[in-house]
């Protein structure tokens, strides 16, 4: 069965999923929903997870990009023609059309303005987050006609701050970037280590950029072997690669 988990926003003609990993054809490492074309996966399994997707959205088509950590955003005017853009969010006011984004750690962000008929996914990893990539999303968001203050945006399956170390010079990063952002980091089990709160860090970016509807999964990817892909996992493990969950989101 098709694995799809999300928050119910209440919002009209608009489908939104947060896909784990069960209900696909993958196989071994990648099973089974594993939508990640950039994997080592077979091209055609990854094409089959991708309709069943779609067809679980309803939708038409569905385009995803070629991430790379970065406070990029597209704008989706239709389908990809040839290579899908570098950037780490899109938006759209095409009905029909699923936009899409691939992790396997990172917080995925579902935005929508139900009023202006304008919806958004980010990427936000550490590096996007900081970088801006949230508030970039709703300022393109914005340019298609939608208001923040109406904006209503979903965080889906993440790694957990129980679970996500990192070292002296991450936390130097964020609090050079704002003291504030100390009270995002626990202290670890390793001498300098910390434990970081990317969820929560990503709540409070959305809240700074006047988004106060705020829904979260509080689901970890690490944690969940069995519902979802993780990198961090998977680096622990010594294996040679990792799937991709996919997080989408469509005007009906």
């Amino acid at each position: 069965m098709l694995s799809l988990l999300a928050k119910h926003l209440d919002l009209p003609r608009i489908a939104h999923g947060f896909f784990g990993r069960t209900g696909g054809v993958s196989d071994g490492i990648y099973a089974s929903l594993n939508c990640g074309p950039g994997s080592g996966d077979g091209q055609d399994h990854v094409a089959e997870n991708r309709r069943r997707v779609r067809e679980a959205l309803g939708a038409d088509g569905l385009n995803t990009l070629y991430q790379v950590h970065s406070p990029n955003v597209a704008i989706v005017t239709g389908p990809w023609d040839g290579a899908p853009p570098q950037a780490d969010a899109m938006v759209t006011a095409v009905p029909g059309l699923a936009i899409g984004i691939l992790t396997a750690d990172c917080a995925p962000v579902l935005l929508a303005d139900a009023d202006a008929r304008v919806v958004g996914a980010a990427h936000a990893g550490w590096k996007g987050a900081i970088g801006g990539v949230i508030e970039n999303t709703l300022t393109r968001m914005e340019s298609l006609g939608a208001r923040r203050g109406r904006v209503a945006a979903a965080i889906g399956p993440c790694i957990s701050q129980d679970n996500y170390e990192v070292g002296p010079e991450f936390i130097v990063r964020f609090v050079t970037d704002d003291p504030a952002n100390a009270r995002f980091f626990a202290p670890g089990a390793r001498a300098d280590h910390h434990m970081f709160d990317l969820e929560g860090y990503v709540v409070d970016r959305l809240r700074a950029a006047s988004v106060d509807r705020i829904e979260t999964l509080g689901a970890c990817t690490y944690a969940r072997d069995a519902d979802f892909f993780s990198f961090r996992r998977t680096t622990h493990r010594g294996e040679k690669d990792y799937g991709r969950q996919i997080s989408t989101i469509v005007l009906r």
